[in-house]
């Protein structure tokens, strides 16, 4: 039965829920004694040695009762908006009240407003909805890590415009309001790029007026950076740790003449060019980007 129980719960368990479902007290104290429950928080335990992939969020939220919810880069992580990482960082939970301190490990976000609207479940934990958590999230991280969540939760259909218009509209004078408001209000949306390399182009791209690019699109078969698609014009950007292998370089290559024979003009910038050569990159591109003139 305990076994069951965690399955769900990627897992883990709570104190509480054993005793309710009929485990006495002595039998949870043998288990944690002999090592068969392994104490996360108070009153939760992993079970069994397997770890589950969102093991800490949910035991995050067991620790805090029932009126908790995941939230912020947490909640951002398990909707897969943002990149997964167990670096030690706290789990981020929010809560309107009650919520006894879970000790280390967990970071409580003590919030004004919640409605019902703004949470479900998702994998079986109590989440922000993926429109909160990016309100939540723009609070507290730099814009283009903001905006590869949006470009993110928009690309799996997990919110829109209007509902984020609706949120902000609810929380207006928010911290970090702005900031989602000014990515909102982008003509071409937000833009989904994977490196600090792309983002490093991106802002550039941005700041000279260039024309919008579109971002990591499948062309003949293969994922680009960025393409114009008027110009058939192709970018790759190369980050500082690439080509680290001659089989690295040459499939790149291979890929560039696929491309060029279907009719794409391919660009490759370096890490050296975006950081060092900027101002003569623009030129490039602008030039490429110029479509010829008749005699």
């Amino acid at each position: 039965m305990i076994a069951a129980l965690a399955a769900g719960q990627h897992g883990v368990v709570a104190r509480g829920q054993l005793l309710r479902a009929g485990v006495t007290l002595d039998a949870i104290d043998y288990r944690v004694r002999t090592g068969r429950l392994e104490t996360l928080h108070r009153g939760v335990y992993r079970v069994g040695p397997l770890k589950g992939r969102l093991e800490r969020e949910m035991a995050a939220v067991l620790a805090c009762g029932e009126t908790v919810v995941l939230s912020h880069r947490s909640a951002a992580m398990a909707w897969r908006l943002l990149p997964y990482r167990d670096d030690g960082r706290p789990v981020d939970v929010s809560v309107r009240r009650g919520c006894p301190d879970p000790g280390p490990g967990v970071r409580v976000h003590r919030i004004p407003r919640l409605e019902a609207d703004e949470t479900t479940v998702h994998e079986g934990i109590p989440v922000t909805t993926p429109a909160r958590t990016l309100l939540d999230l723009v609070g507290d991280s730099r814009e283009h890590e903001v905006e590869q969540a949006l470009a993110g939760a928009y690309r799996n259909r997990l919110t829109n415009p209007r509902e984020l218009k609706r949120l902000l509209a609810r929380h207006a004078g928010r911290r970090g309001t702005r900031t989602l408001r000014l990515l909102l209000g982008r003509g071409t949306g937000p833009a989904f790029t994977r490196s600090e390399a792309e983002s490093q182009f991106l802002a550039l791209v941005r700041r000279a007026e260039i024309p919008a690019p579109e971002t990591n699109v499948v062309l003949s078969g293969f994922e680009v950076d960025f393409h114009w698609p008027e110009a058939r014009l192709v970018v790759e950007v190369d980050g500082f740790a690439f080509h680290a292998s001659r089989h690295a370089f040459e499939r790149d290559r291979r890929r560039d003449a696929v491309l060029a024979a279907a009719g794409y003009r391919v660009i490759r910038v370096t890490w050296r060019e975006l950081t060092a050569r900027s101002e003569a990159l623009l030129v490039r591109l602008a030039r490429a980007l110029t479509p010829p003139t008749g005699r």
